[in-house]
């Protein structure tokens, strides 16, 4: 079957006197038949290219399935006398949320069985949850397209039954006030999706009022009631700036007071407790610092400081409890919670011993305990759920993520390895990998160990191995360690898996994301490069064996390297990837371009315009030999456009010199996320590994 070749349509684009040349420009026409057709083409090309790997896909999809505990629940938590949680039913890919009150030996009360809602839709996702304070009605947000536009509902927990409430173009959550009668919610801008208004709707006379409309284009809003239910909170915010307002709940028709005005550069997040605000800012703290001020005295001249600013040391977030404060800090690329006695003022750390976890607070709705409930993992140990005594540091283990098929985390290892950048900037890696391939790999030719070393070097001792460096690298998003049952797949086929904490996310503080960010923008790139050059340069891999993987902005990361650097990889996945990103940003009628300025650097502005195309994936596509690559995405993606990966793929196999596989998978029932139920996602998860076995030569 011949690839497709898609029409060429040439359209200039001009501007600051420079004209660039797009010749698939129309391929931006959701409703085009023209343009279904040809992802149609795509679709079929790539299925036919894949065609070898669908016995092996099915046995890998049946593989992963066959770990998952498919009759699971979640730990339950108490709330207003009421025991909250989920469980899943054997076959069933969704949740249904339950809760039992006072004890848990009373008979279960089913809120929403999802599956059933589910029935006759190809895809299907729920938002928010929200109890009335009364416990009579339940609203949740339904989004059945893939564009994360959600209509809210509700339902009668009295009789079971869905009630004539339907609010389209939300957020997909609300908020109840006090009254039990006023809902409270956010709009979303049809066109760019942006959150732009808050509304209050009451159930009881249908009466609905605007109650905030952010007006600057760049910032979103959301409504939310804080964790003490006292106050109805209306948050806004950009890359860089925040403002929030506040209502009593008690008071839905009060009007909103603003606790700070927003100052450019300014972020600050609140907190209430009792008669106070705590509030978390990067105020003269580029790694933020911990302030109070009183319930009523809310301006920045108010604030008082009771965490100072720490130079190496991010604060990241902030759990109250009558007698205790827990802080979520990181340092040196490693997450730790920090427990403060607020009236002895001894702190301490909790004490995790993995090179490579991830630590959380987890639910915790009560002030008044000594216990903080909070989540684990490491790359070799499966996601768990504890109770820690915050007062004499005992923990009790609620629950560990089951891996059936009996798992033997002592046959894994996982390392944190350091790369140096080009500018002499050490990068942190997170390693994960079988101890011993030759136990798990009967299939390929030659066995191999792998053995990396206690030391600061990572080196190998024997031969190298197949390795997928996967990355994402702006936002501020950090890529924490975290256990992976589906990953399995992988590391018993003698892979090794690597996340890189390239620049662009907060791993290594708030410094490490400006670096990464507007006209640092290349140093994500540029990291993630070094880090492979690291893998190859210790022996873990060659350039025959290592293989690249994203997603998102992730796979902007893709896309730019495959450009900079098309020799490194043996193969690159590239899953919904933001690749256009030149007229995607000078397009501001469509999802979170005028939002991201301070992200990428607003090309309406001449050195943004030529720092940005210097790197655009689909702007610096050359005649030259590309990596095989598969490249996926949805046509009902909201954010990251279909066309951009449609555009690319279309460019690459006009101008590459190679003959190297080049697929597209656009999913045309899903959008960014891609498949919503728990297994169907797994088929996904299939193909892409299917893929990176064919191109390795493993077969089963």
């Amino acid at each position: 079957m011949q690839a497709p070749r898609a029409k060429k349509v040439p359209k200039e684009l001009i501007i600051h006197g420079d004209t660039r040349i797009d010749d698939y420009f129309w391929m931006n026409q959701r409703e085009d038949q023209e343009v279904i057709d040809y992802l149609n083409e795509e679709n079929a090309y790539g299925k036919e290219v894949m065609k070898p790997t669908e016995g092996f896909q099915k046995d890998l999809y049946e593989e992963m399935i066959a770990r998952v505990k498919k009759d699971d629940e979640s730990v339950p938590y108490k709330k207003k006398g009421y025991w909250y949680y989920t469980r899943f039913i054997e076959e069933g890919q969704y949740p249904i949320y339950c809760r039992k009150k006072d004890t848990m030996e009373n008979p279960e009360e089913i809120l929403m069985d999802v599956n059933i809602m589910a029935e006759g839709h190809n895809y299907y996702s729920i938002g928010g949850l929200s109890i009335s304070p009364d416990n009579k009605y339940l609203v949740f947000g339904e989004d059945t397209v893939s564009r994360r536009i959600y209509t809210l509902k509700m339902k009668s927990i009295e009789t079971g039954k869905i009630l004539e409430l339907n609010l389209p173009g939300t957020t997909g959550g609300a908020s109840w006030a006090g009254d039990s009668q006023t809902l409270f919610y956010t709009l979303k801008d049809e066109t760019t999706l942006r959150s732009a208004k808050v509304i209050s709707y009451n159930i009881l006379t249908k009466e609905e009022k605007v109650r905030f409309i952010e007006m600057d284009d760049t910032f979103n809003c959301g409504v939310y009631k804080s964790k003490s239910e006292k106050y109805i909170i209306i948050s806004s915010g950009a890359s860089i700036t925040s403002e929030y307002q506040f209502i009593p709940a008690d008071s839905p028709e009060d009007e909103f007071k603003i606790f700070q005005p927003r100052i450019r550069g300014l972020e600050y997040s609140i907190s209430h407790f009792e008669n106070k605000w705590y509030i978390t800012t990067n105020w003269d703290a580029q790694n933020f610092k911990l302030m109070e001020t009183d319930e009523v005295l809310t301006e920045r001249s108010n604030w008082k400081e009771v965490i100072g600013h720490r130079e190496g040391t991010l604060l990241e977030g902030l759990e109250i409890f009558r007698n205790f404060l827990v802080l979520e800090e990181r340092t040196n690329g490693q997450n730790f919670i920090r427990v403060i006695n607020q009236k002895t003022k001894e702190e301490h750390y909790m004490v995790f011993e993995s090179e490579t976890y991830d630590c959380w607070s987890s639910l915790n709705v009560d002030f008044d305990t000594e216990t903080l409930r909070y989540g684990y993992t490491s790359m070799t140990t499966p996601s768990s759920v504890f109770d820690y005594n915050m007062a004499t540091r005992d923990k009790v283990l609620l629950k560990q993520q089951i891996v059936l098929g009996e798992y033997d985390e002592s046959l894994y290892d996982s390392k944190r390895i350091w790369a140096t950048a080009r500018d002499g900037k050490k990068v942190p890696m997170s390693v994960v990998y079988k101890k011993d391939a030759s136990d798990s790999d009967s299939s390929r030719e030659e066995s191999e160990v792998v053995n990396l070393s206690d030391s600061a070097s990572s080196r190998i001792v024997s031969k190298a191995r197949p390795t997928l460096l996967y990355a994402y690298g702006s936002y501020g998003h950090s890529l924490d360690p975290y256990f992976s049952s589906i990953r399995l797949s992988l590391l018993e086929r003698g892979f090794i898996y690597v996340i890189a904490h390239i620049r662009g996310g907060e791993d290594l503080g708030r410094q490490w994301y400006d670096d990464g960010k507007l006209l640092n923008k290349k140093n994500t790139f540029t990291d993630y490069i070094d880090c492979a050059e690291y893998l190859i340069a210790e022996g873990i891999t060659t350039t025959e064996h290592l293989y690249a993987q994203g997603g998102s902005a992730g796979g902007l990361l893709m896309g730019a390297v495959m450009n900079m650097r098309p020799d490194l990889w043996k193969g690159v996945i590239a899953q919904v990837p933001f690749v256009d990103v030149v007229s995607t940003m000078l397009d501001d009628t469509i999802p979170l371009t005028t939002g991201e300025y301070d992200e990428w650097g607003n090309p309406n502005e001449e050195e943004y315009y030529h720092y940005i195309k210097s790197y655009s994936p689909y702007d610096q596509v050359e005649a030259k030999a590309y990596p095989n690559t598969l490249i996926t995405t949805g046509l009902h993606d909201s954010q990251v456009q279909y066309w951009e990966p449609a555009k690319w793929i279309a460019k690459l196999r006009e101008m590459r010199t190679d003959d190297n596989i080049l697929i597209m998978d656009c999913n045309m029932e899903t959008g960014h996320g891609g498949a919503s139920g728990r297994f169907e996602a797994l088929k996904e998860t299939a193909k892409d590994f299917a893929f990176l076995f064919m191109l390795e030569g493993i077969k089963e």
